[in-house]
C-alpha cells in the first residue's frame, strides 16, 4: 500500500528582510507539516526574530513567499493577504505567543475577559459558554479558577505567560509562533511552562515555529531544528541530529556554549 505524505502546513519560499545595509534574514526556505514543531536558534542578531515576524505577518518581508494551506482555498501566499484576512487568520488558524507576555495581554482586563476576547472575535456571543469556555482553559494552564476575574497585573511572570498561552489557544489554531516562550522566567518556572507546552502540543495536534536562545527548549520540543546565523540559514535538520552531531562550526560553538546566545 503507498503511504500518501501530508502536504505542507506551511512552505516558505526565499524570504528576504534587510534593514538598510544589514540582512534581517536572506533566503530562508523551508516547510512545516502538520503536527510538526520547527525550533530556530542562534545567537543574539542571527536573524531569528525577524524571520519570525515575517512568517507570522509583524513584518513585510522583502521578497519571497509565506504559503499557508487555508482550510477553504488551499496554499495562499500571507505576504500578499489584505490586513483584514491577515487579521483573521491571526484570530483563528494562526497565534503568537510573546516572550512578554504583557506584549500579548490585555492588562486592564480580567483573565477570563483575555480568553474571551479572542472567542468573541471569532464569532462567540454566549457569554455562558464563553465564560465556562475561559474556566477550563484556565484549568487546562494550571491557573486556578477562582482567579477567571482577576487581572494579569496581579499574576506572576510565569502565571501571565500560561494566561497568554490560554488567550491564543482557545480558538484552536493550527499554526502557533512562539519568540522565547521561556524567556526571562525562572529556571523552575521554565521546567513547568515547557511541560505544559509540550502537552498541550501533543494533546491539540499542534504545528508550531519557536524562536529561541536554549537549546534545552528545542530539545524538549521540536521535532526539527533551523541554525541561524547573519540571517543566513547554516544548518537544518533533525533536533537530536544537530544537537548531538552538529556538522557546521557555528553550531558546533552554540553546542559547546561558546558563544552566548
Amino acid at each position: 500500500m503507498t503511504r500518501v505524505e501530508p502536504n505542507p502546513l506551511l512552505s516558505v519560499r526565499g524570504v528576504d528582510k534587510t534593514y538598510g545595509a544589514r540582512i534581517g534574514c536572506r533566503d530562508v526556505s523551508f516547510d512545516l507539516y502538520p503536527g510538526e514543531v520547527m525550533g530556530i536558534v542562534g545567537e543574539s542578531g542571527s536573524g531569528k526574530s525577524t524571520l519570525l515576524n515575517c512568517l507570522a505577518g509583524h513584518l513585510d518581508p522583502d521578497g519571497g513567499a509565506v504559503l499557508f494551506d487555508t482550510r477553504d482555498r488551499g496554499l495562499v501566499d500571507t505576504v500578499t493577504m489584505s490586513e483584514p484576512e491577515r487579521r483573521m487568520l491571526g484570530r483563528t488558524d494562526w497565534a503568537f505567543v510573546h516572550q512578554h507576555a504583557r506584549d500579548g495581554l490585555r492588562m486592564s482586563v480580567s483573565a477570563g475577559g483575555n480568553i474571551g476576547e479572542r472567542l468573541m472575535a471569532v464569532g462567540g456571543r454566549n457569554y455562558g459558554s464563553i465564560r465556562a469556555s475561559a474556566i477550563d482553559w484556565l484549568d487546562r494552564v494550571e491557573i486556578d479558577e477562582s482567579r477567571v476575574d482577576d487581572r494579569p497585573s496581579a499574576f506572576s511572570g510565569g502565571m501571565q505567560q500560561r494566561l497568554q498561552i490560554a488567550r491564543n489557544l482557545v480558538t484552536g489554531p493550527r499554526l502557533v509562533f512562539m519568540d522565547e516562550p521561556t524567556g526571562g522566567l525562572d529556571v523552575s518556572v521554565q521546567a513547568r511552562l515547557l511541560d505544559l507546552l509540550r502537552g498541550l502540543v501533543r494533546e491539540m495536534g499542534l504545528s508550531a515555529i519557536i524562536v529561541t536562545h536554549d537549546l534545552a527548549v528545542v530539545r524538549l520540543l521540536a521535532d526539527r531544528l533551523m541554525v541561524m546565523k547573519s540571517g543566513h540559514v547554516v544548518e537544518t535538520g533533525l533536533t537530536d541530529q544537530v544537537l548531538d552531531d552538529p556538522q557546521h562550526a557555528y553550531t558546533q560553538l552554540l553546542v559547546s556554549s561558546v558563544l552566548q546566545v
